[in-house]
């Protein structure tokens, strides 16, 4: 069976493209539930007017759908709470100058 770990893994090549950084590391990823094969995956974006939402489903689906033991993939956008610098790793922080 999949873990959190695993999906939380797959998701760094979910790549913000304008920062170079990877969704987990930039702290856009809010949430994964594993329930049994379906994922479920919570993300933001780093603005609302952001117009990368479809890419980043569409890649979320690809690498976690990827993992063994996953059948379904699913995901959902949210902008509540609003993502800030603050939800950043350290290392995401200190490669863009925070």
């Amino acid at each position: 069976m999949v873990s959190v770990d695993d999906v939380e893994a797959a998701l760094t090549n979910v790549i913000d493209p304008e920062l170079g950084l990877d969704f987990v590391e930039l702290g856009l990823i809010y949430g994964v539930e594993v329930e049994g094969s379906d994922v479920h995956v919570t993300f933001t974006l780093t603005t609302p007017a952001c117009p990368i939402g479809p890419q980043v489903t569409e890649q979320i689906e690809e690498f976690v759908g990827e993992l063994d033991g996953v059948d379904e993939v699913s995901s959902s956008m949210v902008f509540s709470p609003p993502w800030s610098p603050d939800k950043m790793s350290e290392d995401a922080k200190f490669a863009l100058g925070y």
